[in-house]
């Protein structure tokens, strides 16, 4: 997996969108699947929720968020939503493209943006919402061997995810089915 072949098959394929209509009551948010270059490959960074934001917490996810009146679009939300997260200096990410929408128990329509930056990005959390940031080689989503399918709880429901162990950190919902999307869609276009 490169950037060029990943950029490739996003530009190469029909996203799935969910729409409000589709979905009313359901917010909007997007998250930022950033890519980097690593000695395994392309690696993507993921964060630790603290225990104090309003959803999701303790749980590892994407660095995005809620799209605001004021974004131009749901790119922006991710970059925009990223910096104030992380920290990150959005001004040198490249976007390779759009992810299929996926939609969760928790009332959100999520699109995933996918983005590249030419070094493992320097990254300052915000206390409030990130207790920790790490990175993930991305081979390590492609291989079906580190992947479980399990029911969890979700508001009283039970629901069927996508679960990753990575080196003890539970990867599961939302974070791992577009991950899990982002290299199916790479394995399928190759």
């Amino acid at each position: 997996m490169t950037r060029e072949s990943i950029k490739r098959s996003l530009e190469n394929c029909k996203r799935k969108q969910s729409t409000s209509a589709e979905f009313p009551g359901f917010r909007r948010a997007g998250v930022l699947v950033l890519l980097f270059p690593s000695q395994d490959g392309l690696s993507v960074l993921l964060t630790v929720r603290t225990e104090e934001v309003e959803s999701h917490k303790g749980q590892i996810s994407l660095p995005g968020g809620m799209m605001d009146k004021g974004d131009r679009d749901i790119v922006e939300t991710a970059l925009r939503e990223s910096a104030e997260e992380i920290g990150l200096k959005t001004e040198g990410v490249e976007i390779l493209g759009l992810l299929d929408d996926t939609v969760v128990p928790s009332r959100f329509i999520i699109t995933p943006v996918v983005g590249y930056v030419s070094s493992k990005p320097l990254v300052k959390p915000s206390e409030v919402e990130v207790a920790e940031v790490f990175d993930v080689p991305l081979v390590f989503f492609a291989d079906d061997k580190n992947c479980r399918r399990e029911e969890r709880e979700v508001k009283g429901r039970r629901f069927p995810v996508w679960l990753y162990d990575y080196r003890g950190k539970a990867i599961w919902g939302a974070t791992a089915a577009i991950l899990r999307n982002l290299v199916k869609l790479q394995s399928a276009s190759n």
